[in-house]
């Protein structure tokens, strides 16, 4: 029995990756018959998941969207995860999610356990947020987008840059990525010839189109947003050699802010981008261990007049 639930539960993710599966896709991936997969797909329709089923060329199996969502079994722990996550909600970056949270709050604190339910109020008593300036992000707009990197279609929005410069845009999405304070699209520009991030809150009339496209080579979005929200962003872009091991500066630094590269066990190549020099020579200092400039030259110019700086304020004779 335990085997089956599993099967019906991983045959749940397969449908929610893509539009459509033919049954012996399915059979394939899941190592059984078409028969144990139209056994399992009603096993799925009875717990309340609408799962449509079509015949002939392009036909199979598709997930659709129901009146409601089927029930869900949580145990203790993740009865208390869910409600804790949701009181954290309230005071995230997508619109609308706090006052769904809330919604969602009061209909399982109806059916939790007094026990249960008194644990997730003191873990809410002994918890405070703090405003970090985080963007907020329409919360359809994140659900159509999410849709489209699924689907695989292009989408069109309207995009406002850094510069506050209006500009329409026509891509092909690939993937989401959320920093904390804010959400990423890193996507092909259609119209540009090149792969593009673009800040959710940025965005305005966001409108999926029919038109599919076949996903092109690219690197990982996390990597790839990680790198152009630290550096590419900025005027300048350094790169330093941090004589220190990449475990222990990752813990000193943001990956919001630098990009980490193990040289060897005790060598970390650290890039970052930076609208001053001193600002980035100060956080560099800041890190406390040694560490070499390799671009650009006029990083090192900021270091030496702040290092002469220094030494005169301790009533040393440093260079003026």
């Amino acid at each position: 029995m335990a085997e089956t639930t599993e099967r019906v539960l991983h045959l749940l993710g397969l449908l929610q990756q893509r539009p459509v599966w033919t049954g012996p896709a399915l059979a394939e991936r899941l190592g059984v018959t078409t028969r144990s997969i139209r056994r399992d797909v009603e096993r799925l329709r009875a717990l309340g998941y609408p799962v449509h089923a079509t015949q002939g060329i392009g036909g199979g199996y598709q997930l659709g969207r129901g009146r409601g969502l089927p029930p869900l079994l949580l145990d203790n722990a993740e009865a208390v995860a869910v409600a804790v996550s949701l009181r954290m909600a309230a005071g995230g970056t997508v619109s609308g999610a706090s006052e769904a949270a809330l919604r969602t709050l009061a209909k399982l604190d109806q059916v939790m356990p007094p026990k249960l339910r008194s644990e997730v109020r003191a873990i809410h008593a002994a918890t405070q947020t703090l405003d970090s300036g985080m963007a907020t992000v329409d919360g359809d707009a994140l659900l159509q987008l999410a849709r489209a990197v699924r689907d695989t279609v292009r989408v069109r929005f309207a995009y406002e840059s850094r510069d506050k410069t209006p500009s329409a845009r026509t891509v092909e999405p690939v993937g989401l990525v959320a920093t904390g304070r804010r959400w990423y699209l890193m996507a092909y520009d259609v119209d540009r010839d090149d792969w593009r991030t673009f800040r959710l809150d940025r965005m305005t009339r966001v409108a999926p189109t029919t038109w599919r496209f076949r996903e092109r080579e690219h690197e990982d979005p996390a990597a790839y947003v990680q790198r152009a929200v630290a550096s590419a962003a900025y005027r300048f872009q350094a790169r330093i050699v941090v004589r220190a091991p990449l475990k222990e500066v990752a813990e000193r630094t943001s990956v919001r802010s630098v990009v980490l590269t193990a040289i060897d066990d005790d060598t970390t190549l650290l890039e970052a981008g930076a609208e001053t020099l001193y600002g980035l020579a100060f956080h560099l200092s800041f890190l406390g261990w040694e560490f070499e400039v390799q671009e650009p030259a006029e990083l090192r110019t900021a270091l030496t007049e702040m290092g002469g700086r220094a030494i005169r304020a301790a009533g040393g004779t440093g260079e003026s």
